[in-house]
C-alpha cells in the first residue's frame, strides 16, 4: 500500500460522505490527480474545490500542491526519478545528457503545437500596446520572469520586475494603471502570493496576461488572457524544471514580435546596450 493510501485508510472512518467520495477518487484515478490543477479536479471528480482543501487538511498535507507531490511520489518505481523522471541510476553520463534533452526537446514541440495562434496574436497586441508591463514570478518562475525583463525592456516599452513578493504587491497597489499589463508566470497557477498580485491589478484595472501549464487553474479564472504552456513533465518534482524552459521559449516569441512592432526603438536601445555592456568586456 502507497504513501496516500495509508493516509487515507487511516483516517477514513473520520470522513463525510464528501471528503470519501473524493478520498474514493483519488485512489482510483492517481494519474488524473498527478496532471489536474484544483480547478480541472473538481470538475472531473463532481466534488468542490472546497472539499478538496479540507480533505487535504484532514490528512494533515499542507495544500492541494502537497497532496499532488504525494500521489505523484507513489507513481515513482525508483528514488532517483525525484530528481528526473526519464533516468536510471545506473545511466552514463552521456545517456543522461541524451535523455534530458529529448525530454525538453519533446516538451517544446508539445507545447507548440497546442498553443492556438488567435491567442498568441491576442497577447502580441496586448503586450504592443502597453503604456508599462510587469513580469511577476515566484519561486522558479521569478527566474522566468526576470528574463522576460531584461528582454522587452529593450523595446522601449517601460517595464519592471520585483523579485520579492511583498515589492510585487506594493508596486501594484500604488501603480498607475492606464493601459499597462501584468504578465503573471506560474506553472502551477495557484501560487497564493502571485494570485493575489493579480487580483489587485484587476481592482486597479490592469489587464492580466497569465502564462501557466495549467489552462483551468486558479490564475487563468482571473486573467483576461492565458497562454497555456504545458509540458510532459510528471509533477514528481516542484522545480518543473520543463516547464520553466517552454515559459521562457514562449516569452522569447512574444519578445521577437513585440519588438518587430517596435522596431526602431529596439534597434536603438540594442545599440546603446550593447556600447555599454562593451565597456566591460576586455
Amino acid at each position: 500500500m502507497n504513501q496516500i493510501q495509508n493516509l487515507i485508510q487511516e483516517n477514513y472512518q473520520n470522513f463525510s460522505p464528501k471528503l470519501s467520495k473524493i478520498a474514493d477518487y483519488i485512489i482510483e484515478n492517481p494519474n488524473i490527480v498527478i496532471n489536474s490543477s484544483i480547478t480541472e479536479l473538481s470538475a472531473l471528480s463532481g466534488c468542490s474545490e472546497t472539499t478538496i482543501f479540507r480533505l487535504c487538511k484532514a490528512l494533515n498535507l499542507k495544500g492541494f500542491q502537497d497532496l499532488k507531490i504525494t500521489v505523484a511520489q507513489d507513481s515513482v518505481k525508483e528514488p532517483v526519478q525525484n530528481i528526473h523522471e526519464e533516468i536510471q541510476e545506473n545511466d552514463s553520463a552521456s545517456t543522461l545528457l541524451n535523455k534530458i534533452f529529448t525530454s525538453h526537446i519533446t516538451g517544446l514541440q508539445e507545447a507548440l503545437n497546442v498553443i492556438p495562434e488567435n491567442e498568441l496574436n491576442q497577447a502580441i497586441d496586448l503586450l504592443s500596446s502597453a503604456s508599462r508591463i510587469d513580469f511577476f514570478g515566484n519561486g522558479g518562475s521569478a527566474a522566468v520572469a526576470m528574463d522576460a525583463y531584461l528582454r522587452f525592456m529593450r523595446t522601449g516599452i517601460p517595464c519592471t520586475y520585483q523579485p520579492d513578493t511583498h515589492f510585487q504587491l506594493i508596486s501594484l497597489s500604488v501603480s498607475k494603471p492606464e493601459s499597462a499589463v501584468l504578465v503573471a508566470i506560474s506553472h502551477s497557477g495557484s501560487n497564493k502570493t502571485l494570485l493575489e498580485g493579480v487580483k489587485i491589478a484587476k481592482e486597479r484595472g490592469m489587464k492580466v496576461l497569465a502564462i501557466t501549464s495549467y489552462l483551468r487553474s486558479p490564475i487563468s479564472q482571473l486573467a483576461d488572457l492565458t497562454l497555456y504552456t504545458p509540458t510532459n513533465e510528471i509533477k514528481v518534482r516542484s522545480e518543473a524544471t520543463s516547464s520553466r524552459l517552454t515559459q521562457i521559449a514562449f516569452l522569447d516569441a512574444l519578445y521577437v514580435a513585440v519588438s518587430l512592432k517596435h522596431q526602431e526603438a529596439t534597434l536603438k536601445n540594442i545599440r546603446a546596450m550593447r556600447k555599454a555592456i562593451s565597456t566591460q568586456r576586455i
